[in-house]
């Protein structure tokens, strides 16, 4: 028997974490920028962290991973209850998490050295990572073995996608993961920002003028994935991600499953909703909204 443990990356809250027995680690987060970093979840909760953003427009957070401490605590805990471990870890192309999973890992395995413990780079981040972790839930009910469960993720996680805009790139530049967006102008005259996350990775989509139309362009996005790819939307789980407005996600999966029926009109899954947390909005700001696509074991 193993059990699940996560970054706080996932982005399901707390209550769905439990319900769904999945141990999470979280990350810091230091509000005003400073040293004075608190956990995510924790000690500080999303709608708190939003409304600070909100309130304080000139002040930058920042965030940092969980320790190699953070991880070896939960991990001994399983440990000593004769259980092995499956870790997920946000992209480690965007932060270190997966570094200091491995670390406490090597030093859990002296000491333990019959229990198992994968820690999976899952190359993804926020909701679309939740996704990941619920369908491992799921693998784990359908009795699952260890290495199945971990060649499973392996092909899933490959599979996930997400696109989203936001207000502004000025919270990606201060974070430091521009990367390949170093040429994404926006900001000025209400040109906002199209992304994709791939491979663990964020990419340039495009731009348009203003909030609706960059959604509208997030969705083309999307649609025209599935259709390049020949993929069946009917194999993908989807969701809606917002930020500091809870009503900005409602609109967008009644036009995401309104275009996607114009393609597939047989398409009939639902689109579920979630709040980016805290760790994410460090780096969008108080307004990131997008879509995720996984294709699902189940």
């Amino acid at each position: 028997m193993y059990e699940i443990v996560s970054d706080g990356s996932l982005d399901l809250g707390l209550d769905r974490s439990n319900e769904l027995g999945v141990h999470v680690v979280p990350f810091y987060v230091s509000p005003d920028g400073g040293e004075n970093h608190k956990k995510e979840i924790i000690e500080l909760g999303v709608r708190d962290f939003y409304q600070y953003l909100i309130d304080n427009p000139t002040i930058f957070p920042k965030t940092s991973m969980p320790s190699l401490q953070d991880y070896l605590d939960v991990f001994e805990t399983i440990a000593k209850e004769g259980k092995d471990i499956i870790c997920l870890t946000i992209t480690a192309k965007l932060s270190g998490s997966y570094n200091s999973a491995i670390a406490a890992k090597q030093i859990l395995e002296e000491e333990y050295p019959n229990i198992r413990v994968a820690v999976i780079d899952t190359m993804l981040i926020t909701g679309l990572q939740g996704l990941l972790v619920e369908e491992i839930v799921k693998m784990k009910e359908h009795d699952y073995s260890f290495e199945k469960t971990i060649d499973t993720i392996n092909q899933i996680k490959e599979t996930g996608r997400i696109f989203f805009t936001l207000d502004t790139m000025d919270y990606l530049v201060h974070g430091g993961r521009v990367g390949k967006l170093s040429g994404l102008a926006a900001g000025k005259l209400g040109i906002k920002p199209i992304i994709t996350l791939q491979d663990g990775e964020l990419f340039n989509g495009g731009i348009a003028r203003g909030r609706k139309k960059a959604i509208s362009k997030a969705i083309s996005n999307l649609i025209s994935y599935f259709k390049e790819n020949e993929l069946n939307p009917d194999d993908y789980l989807f969701s809606v991600g917002y930020g500091y407005d809870q009503e900005e996600a409602g609109p967008v999966i009644d036009k995401l499953r309104n275009e996607i029926l114009k393609e597939y009109p047989d398409f009939h899954q639902d689109i579920r909703r979630f709040q980016i947390g805290a760790t994410i909005a460090v780096h969008t700001g108080p307004y990131p909204l997008g879509m995720t696509i996984l294709k699902k074991e189940f």
